[in-house]
């Protein structure tokens, strides 16, 4: 992809579309791209990395396979509490069911995907998957674009870096695959 500054087409929040009466033909898939009933029967092993039971070099190769055959996987034994865990995503729920004026003043780019989107993938015309999305970059730092830290709800604001020992609990280092190293966390409120 070369950097594109701008989305080929005009964007639509899937969430701006969830009442439409019908569904969008560019969020339907050819037939050739859906799950079929023998799919699901074949294998629901979901890839699981267990990050108490790999060496750190393992956890790279067992990530990046999950990637290149499921496209995500679970994470077992990461550090992180069931607690931790519940306040994030109930923290990035309150940011989506904000107003869509709200939403879109984080809206991504194809440079980055960096923020608020509905689409990954820059070609004009194509199937698009129904969700809406926000990502972020954490490390390295030099990627990490501070105006695209959502500031509302305010649990969400970027409070301050901390350099962590092992045994912090943070969102950014859920797991001590190499704790011989020191490292940056994010502390939320």
């Amino acid at each position: 992809m070369d950097c594109l500054q701008e989305w080929p087409e005009p964007i639509v929040p899937v969430q701006s579309l969830s009442e439409a009466p019908t569904l969008p033909d560019r969020y339907v898939k050819p037939p050739s791209q859906r799950p079929s009933v023998g799919d699901a029967a074949r294998s629901l092993d979901i890839p699981v990395v267990d990050l108490a039971m790999l060496p750190g070099g393992s956890v790279v190769e067992a990530v990046s396979e999950a990637c290149r055959h499921w496209g995500f996987f679970q994470v077992v034994n990461h550090g992180v509490s069931l607690k931790l865990v519940m306040r994030f995503r109930e923290a990035w729920r309150g940011f989506f069911h904000l107003p869509m004026e709200e939403k879109k003043r984080y809206a991504n780019s194809p440079r980055t995907y960096e923020g608020y989107g509905s689409r990954l993938g820059v070609d004009e015309g194509a199937n698009l998957d129904w969700g809406d999305y926000y990502f972020l970059h954490f490390l390295p730092c030099y990627l990490k674009d501070h105006d695209k830290w959502p500031a509302l709800p305010p649990c969400l604001r970027y409070r301050k870096t901390l350099a962590s020992a092992p045994s912090h609990e943070s969102i950014l280092t859920p797991a001590h695959v190499r704790p011989e190293r020191r490292r940056t966390s994010t502390a939320w409120r």
